[in-house]
């Protein structure tokens, strides 16, 4: 009898596995990001920048210049914005030319999803996915600085620029180091434990020799809803693909029907280790 159930739980577990991996193959990765069916030329212009694409607004010469942009972010160039309730000032690049990690990180992803500066383009300011039942009945938005804090203001988003620095060694942080090129080494005890137990996603730009947050530092933006674990990775989770959600770069699972799942709290353990197992003496690992 024992064993007839055994088996039988190995198969519901079996078939949920196989439900979820539908999910993933049935859905086009690139998700919200298919902009509507207009797909990669969306983003990108395979000639002319934003003038190939018909988006641009004003003569900028700099147009397409980095990644073949092809949306218009003339209104953003020199932009001030004030992040993580007004700690951390970012003035935008003024040219898709510049050298620094906030123009791919963050200059273009705002040339979609500011809500002040740049045009909506084929924003609808609504999110794509279907959203867990304990997120209520609001809809998530997708236009930054349209808070509750009013227009203009970047108050009540996550720390972002090239002043929001990702440190070690503090009272918050991992007991990790920094290259002489800002990349983030989890070389410490608990943060060698916390990347076998979970894993490091994140992927910080480098500004003079500094990890600093941007957009796609948490954000993958050419993958929605999956992650990819191989056998090559650092992290210690068996291989295969994991649910997230919001093009984060690591497992992301609200819906996750397990009371105990913490692997949406170890997504933002990542950079905020202070509030981590590893930091505070729990063993306790990853739960999915």
């Amino acid at each position: 009898m024992k064993k007839l159930m055994l088996v039988t739980l190995m198969m519901l577990a079996g078939a949920a596995f196989a439900s979820a991996q539908a999910a993933f193959t049935s859905s086009d990765v690139l998700g919200a990001h298919l902009n509507y069916g207009r797909g990669c030329s969306a983003c990108h212009s395979s000639h002319s920048g934003a003038f190939g694409n018909g988006a641009a607004k004003t003569p900028d010469a700099g147009s397409g210049s980095e990644m073949l942009w092809g949306q218009d972010v003339s209104n953003l160039y020199g932009k001030t914005i004030t992040t993580g309730g007004g700690k951390y000032t970012e003035v935008l690049p003024t040219s898709l030319s510049a050298t620094t990690p906030d123009v791919s990180g963050m200059l273009t992803c705002l040339s979609c999803h500011d809500g002040n500066y740049a045009s909506n383009s084929m924003m609808k300011n609504k999110v794509y996915e279907s959203l867990p039942t304990s997120y209520g009945s609001s809809a998530v938005p997708t236009l930054l600085g349209k808070g509750v804090s009013g227009a203009s203001s970047y108050l009540s988003e996550h720390p972002s620029g090239l002043s929001a620095k990702v440190s070690c060694g503090g009272a918050n942080d991992w007991d990790c180091t920094i290259s002489n090129a800002g990349v983030v080494k989890m070389t410490g005890p608990h943060s060698k434990q916390f990347v076998t137990n979970y894993g490091f996603f994140v992927e910080p730009g480098a500004y003079n020799n500094s990890p600093v947050v941007v957009c796609t530092t948490c954000h993958d933006q050419h993958v929605m809803n999956v992650v990819t674990v191989n056998s090559n990775s650092t992290s210690g989770l068996p291989p295969g693909n994991y649910t997230t959600m919001f093009f984060l770069r690591a497992p992301y699972n609200p819906n996750d029907s397990n009371p105990r799942s913490n692997q949406t709290a170890q997504f933002c353990r990542q950079c905020h280790a202070g509030l981590s197992n590893e930091m505070n003496g729990s063993t306790a690992g990853t739960v999915f």
